[in-house]
């Protein structure tokens, strides 16, 4: 690790290869977690390439514990966190709320490590099981249209840096991975990024890939449609400027997304909203990401046809049925 850490430290960036196999040894426990974290720190003070960044994606995939669901059609909505907002948990709602409206779900997610409550936080605190029997994911998928991938139970590397990632408390290139890495490898994905540098890696990375993909970016730097200004959307076909009204028929203010200061306020900011008792600037927020998830598959055709069906979802308690069945099922 010197050797590597000496390169970095002199301005030098790694190759494709170099970045795999650092990672991989690093999923094998080779280095020890002050070599580890000094690592990771260096990619606080400087950007990570897109090579070094396909590298490290390269080996977390193949130290994965492969899904393999059958589903013609599957969507994930994960955000790269680290933005520093603390809001509640957006993506994980809009989660609900696509499967209500018959969209399967393979939900990807993690323990927070810059935040107060990642999204498996509050699916631990809500009662959902962690598991990584995929014949079990699959009869969750096939009842309720939606099930939940901690990432540790099917990234053993993670056990190895998230005892750092958490100790540090910033966001660090882990961040950046974790949409990359959903080991089900979804068709569909709405993936939220903290500023424009990663909205570019992202698009380059996931244009190599089969994946039918939608970049969001909040341009005040949130990594979801926030509805506090405008949303950069970014596909393969191109990218556009939302507004707040646009996306979601309202603008909103930052404080009316707080997340809590504990899991356990996070949990129940989460129960209040799924079950319909959340606020306008709440409910609006969780529609329009869910609305632009349901737009990238393409059966719409337009964003406002996808909106009417989150809507429809929502008000009609779909969503909440789809929570209330799955945590029966746990």
């Amino acid at each position: 690790m010197k050797s590597i850490l000496e390169k970095l430290f002199e301005h030098h960036t790694l190759s494709r290869q170099e970045a795999y196999q650092i990672l991989l040894d690093i999923g094998l426990g080779k280095y020890h977690e002050f070599e580890v974290a000094s690592f990771m720190t260096i990619y606080l003070m400087r950007s990570i390439t897109i090579d070094e960044l396909q590298g490290f994606r390269d080996a977390l995939l193949e130290l994965a514990v492969p899904v393999k669901l059958s589903a013609d059609s599957t969507m994930d909505i994960v955000g790269t966190g680290g933005d520093g907002k603390n809001t509640f948990n957006i993506s994980t709602l809009s989660c609900f709320i696509v499967a209500g409206a018959g969209q399967k779900v393979v939900k990807h997610g993690n323990y927070g490590a810059s935040s107060v409550s990642g999204a498996s936080n509050v699916m631990e605190k809500l009662g959902y099981k962690f598991k990584n029997d995929v014949s079990l994911l699959q009869k969750e998928v096939d009842r309720v249209g939606l099930c939940f991938l901690h990432a540790p139970m099917f990234h053993p590397a993670l056990k190895w840096v998230a005892p750092i990632r958490k100790q540090l408390g910033v966001r660090t290139f882990f961040n950046m991975l974790g949409p990359m890495v959903n080991p089900a490898q979804p068709t569909h994905q709405l993936v939220g990024v903290y500023n424009l540098e990663m909205a570019r890696i992202y698009n380059y990375l996931l244009q190599q890939t089969s994946t039918a993909f939608t970049i969001i970016h909040g341009l005040d730097g949130y990594d979801e449609i926030s509805l506090t200004n405008d949303t950069k959307v970014i596909t393969a076909e191109g990218e556009q400027l939302y507004s707040p009204v646009e996306l979601g028929k309202r603008l909103v203010l930052a404080e009316d997304l707080t997340g809590g200061e504990t899991p356990e306020e996070a949990a129940a900011i989460f129960l209040n909203i799924i079950q319909g008792k959340g606020t306008f600037a709440q409910n609006a927020v969780v529609l329009a990401n869910a609305a632009m998830a349901l737009f990238g598959t393409k059966q719409f055709s337009s964003y406002q046809d996808a909106y009417a069906a989150a809507v429809e979802s929502f008000d009609t308690g779909k969503a909440y049925g789809v929570f209330k069945e799955l945590m029966e099922m746990q």
